[in-house]
């Protein structure tokens, strides 16, 4: 029996489950101190919370599934909305932080993926490593800067990490994160589950540098009705996000 086709960018991004790894990119993020002294002073938490979310997936959704005049504008849009987001110590435009942002989007889609679905095929995750670059060149890092393989995305990954730092300003923005006083009643309804998705998918160090509480046994819960459920359903329920933030941009740019 042949091989399946490798799996591309465009077959699991849209995947409704990987939001559960978005409080944690995040951390991640601002974990770098320029990306989080930027957010801190560029971004607000506690009246826009939903801000940055449905800016990023309309990035990512619009770069991976629009036209190409259409992932050039959102990229435009992107770089206009970084532009102003510069000091001294930083630049929302440098590469290197660009790549990290890229990086962190990465690492944690993939980590969600492996836990709902079990783990990727080699040739899977090689291909969708490659895939994943396009996230940071519409970004504006150079496409040699993008890791050649997994194994030089684990050097990159680990080197980074290394080098994190939670400042008062990180502390700040998570607090403003995992905590809103603002936006829709859902969503802080939620935060519950998304304080304990976050902190079950970060690293140790990084949890107790946030105080973070965890819960491993209810982590584990959760992702066991995840693994039993979710990859049962319709790839229209699962993609749902996908068309709507897509439609969204395009009757926008109507």
């Amino acid at each position: 029996m042949p091989a399946s086709a490798p799996l591309r960018i465009a077959d699991v991004s849209a995947d409704v489950a990987l939001l559960a790894g978005g409080g944690a990119a995040i951390l991640l993020q601002i974990a770098h101190p320029a990306v989080g002294q930027a957010v801190a002073e560029h971004s607000d938490f506690a009246r826009r919370p939903l801000d940055r979310l449905n800016g990023t997936l309309t990035y990512l959704y619009v770069t991976v599934y629009g036209t190409p005049a259409e992932a050039a504008e959102v990229a435009r849009r992107v770089g206009a909305a970084h532009r102003p987001v510069r000091a001294d110590s930083y630049d929302a435009r440098d590469p290197q932080l660009q790549l990290w942002v890229a990086a962190t989007l990465y690492d944690t889609a993939m980590r969600v993926r492996e836990l709902v679905f079990g783990p990727l095929r080699e040739v899977d995750a090689e291909t969708l490593l490659a895939d994943y670059a396009v996230i940071a060149t519409a970004l504006g890092v150079p496409r040699a800067l993008w890791p050649t393989d997994r194994a030089a995305f684990a050097a990159y990954w680990n080197e980074s990490v290394a080098s994190l730092r939670v400042t008062d300003a990180s502390q700040h923005v998570a607090q403003q994160l995992l905590h809103p006083t603002g936006g829709p009643w859902w969503l802080r309804a939620s935060m519950p589950l998304v304080r304990v998705l976050t902190a079950g998918l970060l690293s140790p160090d990084l949890r107790e540098a946030y105080a973070l509480p965890h819960h491993q046994k209810r982590f584990d819960r959760i992702m066991r009705v995840t693994r039993a459920v979710y990859p049962h359903l319709p790839r229209w329920v699962r993609f749902a996000a996908q068309r709507r933030y897509l439609a969204a941009f395009r009757k926008r740019q109507r």
